[in-house]
């Protein structure tokens, strides 16, 4: 056994009233700071939280006035600047703190992470990205690579965006590969729109190595094939979204019947875009099997299709197609039909919108990157039935 040293018994005490000290100096100099700040810096405290922000900018620039060698006052007080849109001011006093005040390296910084900031609410993304390239230390780069993401995305400057996206994934460790596949997509179709396909293609395929679940890659590629009357070649590219992210099948529900028709197999269209709807009931392809039905096998097949939907999953837009096939069938009930249809389709139009999951930014047509919040895929696959508020 091991003896027990007597002598520890003298040690713990000791150490104890040790910490004890310490936690009292460090009291006491909280309460010496805290009663050491303006009256001002406490009512905009209150107004903060009361979000008022306009009476909060007041009182602090009097704290501001009161304590002028504060920085925590000054960050503060620009921050407030910046959220109510006084932009030109916090530009002026962090500006200001650098030109009239003698600072360490590592409060230069901050007022440079503030400055970079007040650029970037301003517009000004070339004098922010000049800052934020030079904010290099382990506070603020992290902080640094993501604003000028932000910045290369809105000035669609893609290859930077997929450069500092690859440092900042190495840096923090977080994932960027669904981000750099978007990028790799963006540059890809500048390149169409040049009729630039081999480079196209070369920038789709990174894509994909970024996320093999990269929808849009595989969309593109397959767009690029019927561009250059690779038909075959397209489906198969269109296909693939099944094993990737099936329930985007209906992005692509309308591109593979035109093109199988280019082809000349009608009937394969029909039996895939069947299988897919029956396995995933997407309603795009449901729209897209209905009116390829209706146009190469007749009003009746159609109207089977609409007549089961509607007794499986009731919808709106079911009724309304067995109201069009009913319409087609019957020429003397047609006004009536054709009302009640009208009457639907203005229903139909009012309710179904992309929400974005992010932010719930609410768009007619599907979007891969939220216009709102610059979120890549965070809008469905699928339109959805929103009620708005009047």
């Amino acid at each position: 056994m091991v003896e027990f040293e007597f002598w520890w018994l003298l040690v713990v005490p000791f150490f104890f009233l040790v910490g004890w000290i310490a936690a009292r100096i460090d009291i006491r100099q909280i309460i010496s700071e805290s009663t050491d700040l303006p009256a001002a810096y406490f009512k905009g405290l209150n107004f903060i939280i009361n979000n008022e922000y306009e009476k909060a900018v007041e009182c602090f620039e009097q704290a501001v006035k009161i304590k002028k060698d504060s920085l925590e006052l000054h960050f503060v007080l620009g921050s407030l600047l910046r959220k109510t849109g006084q932009i030109d001011k916090a530009i002026n006093l962090h500006i200001g703190l650098i030109q009239k005040k003698e600072l360490t390296k590592p409060q230069t910084e901050s007022v440079n992470a503030e400055l970079a900031q007040d650029y970037f609410k301003a517009g000004l993304f070339g004098r922010s990205e000049e800052i934020l390239l030079t904010l290099k230390s382990e506070s603020y780069y992290q902080f640094a690579l993501n604003t000028l993401i932000e910045i290369y995305v809105r000035e669609r400057e893609w290859n930077k965006a997929i450069n500092t996206a690859s440092e900042l994934e190495k840096n923090s460790g977080v994932s960027f590969r669904v981000a750099i596949s978007h990028y790799y997509c963006e540059v890809a179709t500048s390149h169409v729109m040049n009729k630039k396909f081999d480079q196209a293609k070369k920038s789709l395929q990174k894509a994909l190595q970024e996320s093999k679940n990269c929808v849009r890659a595989n969309i593109l590629l397959g767009d690029i094939a019927l561009e250059e009357k690779l038909n075959s070649e397209a489906l198969v590219y269109w296909k693939k979204i099944e094993f990737q992210q099936p329930e985007y099948l209906g992005l692509v529900g309308l591109k593979l019947m035109n093109t199988f028709q280019l082809e000349g197999n009608i009937n394969d269209g029909l039996s895939v875009l069947a299988r897919y709807y029956d396995l995933y009931k997407l309603k795009t392809l449901l729209n897209t099997l209905y009116s390829s039905v209706l146009k190469n096998e007749g009003v009746n097949q159609a109207r089977d299709i609409a007549r089961n939907e509607l007794i499986q999953r009731p919808s709106l837009e079911a009724l309304d197609q067995l109201f069009q096939a009913h319409a087609i069938d019957k020429k003397n009930e047609i006004e009536n039909v054709e009302l009640i249809q009208q009457t639907i389709k203005n229903s139909i139009g009012d309710r179904r919108f992309y929400a974005c999951k992010e932010c719930g930014f609410k768009a007619k047509q599907f979007h891969w990157q939220c216009p709102a919040c610059n979120a890549w895929e965070s809008l469905p696959s699928e339109p959805i039935d929103i009620i708005l508020e009047n």
